[in-house]
């Protein structure tokens, strides 16, 4: 029987457990979008997780949507994040960059000469997001022309290398939680009247490109993607068919052999069943396409749940989000049935090293 505990392979990548470090925006990078010697600590306390999954990270300058999240578009950047991989892989551990473009859920200034940001659709999303000048409603944006749309798709392909050059062990795509590529898949968002609106293959079709673009590029062992099916985060509506939508996405990924598949159950960071959705039919189809692929699943998992959901054959990994800020150590503590710390909701977002890296790991 397989154990969370037990090594595996995700495409290329060879872990030392099932569990995975989720995504976690922290807004903690420095001048010009660049990581830290801080994040680089942060990390590297970590690095007992399976496979670390950074924080969000913008693959251009226009793809920023809050205050000092990084990228991964310029050389300063690469050289960061290059401390930052070293320090994980000192420690044995494995890490892969979510490469990111907001879309919509951004300010005209976060954006480069101030103007509007950019997205499958001309309707401002109802939220806000962070600038220097504290919680601001996010800008209304403009629609991308039909024929900026492969420019853009070039975008990622660039930063997937720039991941390479950065050495980290791969690149995860986030298509998750109302950002871009959710903006262009989910009807309630799209609008679109040309290739990449309307249908459900023309509004996948984004989606399609940027993942080929990226195994392209780096190759599928090192590519892996995250969905969010019914998430309503950053005002990001319930498609009018999601099994039908995401199922198809999956469908037309299959070719592309991605190393894994990372899906967010209900809402990200909420309740499980927010909507209804079929996971498991959905973990199928992936499956069927692709019988080495990974499935990783998240949202709300506890250890009784992972373990069961990995010794069931439901799922091949486990990621976990918050109990990671607390508990640097949270493998161990996962293994060996310990209490996990809490950690200070106060200081998640911003700041400096408290609330970050000075959370303790066992004696």
């Amino acid at each position: 029987m397989t154990s969370l505990f037990d090594p595996t392979r995700i495409g290329d990548i060879a872990v030392a457990n099932r569990i995975v470090m989720a995504p976690l925006t922290r807004d903690r990078a420095g001048p010009r979008q660049t990581p830290t010697e801080l994040m680089a600590l942060y990390y590297r306390q970590r690095a007992s997780a399976g496979l670390i999954v950074t924080e969000a990270t913008q693959v251009m300058p226009e793809g920023q949507g809050y205050l000092d999240t990084p990228g991964i578009h310029s050389d300063e950047q690469i050289a960061a994040w290059k401390k930052i991989t070293d320090g994980v892989h000192a420690e044995g551990g494995r890490i892969v960059v979510q490469l990111w473009h907001v879309g919509r859920i951004s300010h005209v200034s976060l954006q480069p000469g101030g103007k509007a940001p950019v997205s499958s659709t001309a309707r401002a999303a109802n939220g806000k997001t962070f600038t220097k000048d504290g919680f601001v409603q996010v800008s209304t944006p403009r629609a991308l022309a039909t024929d900026e749309i492969p420019a853009l798709v070039e975008t990622y392909r660039r930063a997937a290398r720039a991941a390479m050059a950065a050495g980290f062990d791969g690149v995860e795509v986030h298509g998750a939680n109302g950002y871009l590529i959710d903006q262009f898949l989910r009807d309630s968002i799209n609008d679109r009247t040309d290739r990449y609106g309307g249908s459900i293959d023309n509004r996948t079709q984004f989606l399609v490109d940027v993942m080929g673009a990226v195994v392209d590029e780096i190759g599928a062992g090192r590519t892996g993607l995250r969905l969010s099916p019914v998430t309503p985060s950053n005002d990001a509506g319930q498609d009018s068919d999601p099994q039908a939508l995401f199922d198809r996405a999956v469908e037309r990924l299959a070719p592309l052999k991605l190393a894994f598949l990372h899906v967010v159950e209900g809402q990200t960071g909420g309740p499980r069943d927010v909507a209804p959705f079929d996971y498991e039919a959905l973990r199928r189809r992936y499956k069927d396409g692709h019988p080495e692929g990974a499935w990783m699943v998240n949202n709300g998992y506890d250890r009784k749940m992972a373990m069961d959901v990995v010794s069931s054959g439901a799922a091949d990994l486990v990621a976990f989000g918050r109990p990671f800020i607390g508990n640097p150590d949270l493998v161990r503590r996962l293994k060996d049935d310990r209490p996990l710390a809490a950690l200070n909701p106060a200081l998640l977002y911003g700041g400096g090293a408290e609330g970050y890296t000075d959370y303790p790991a066992l004696a």
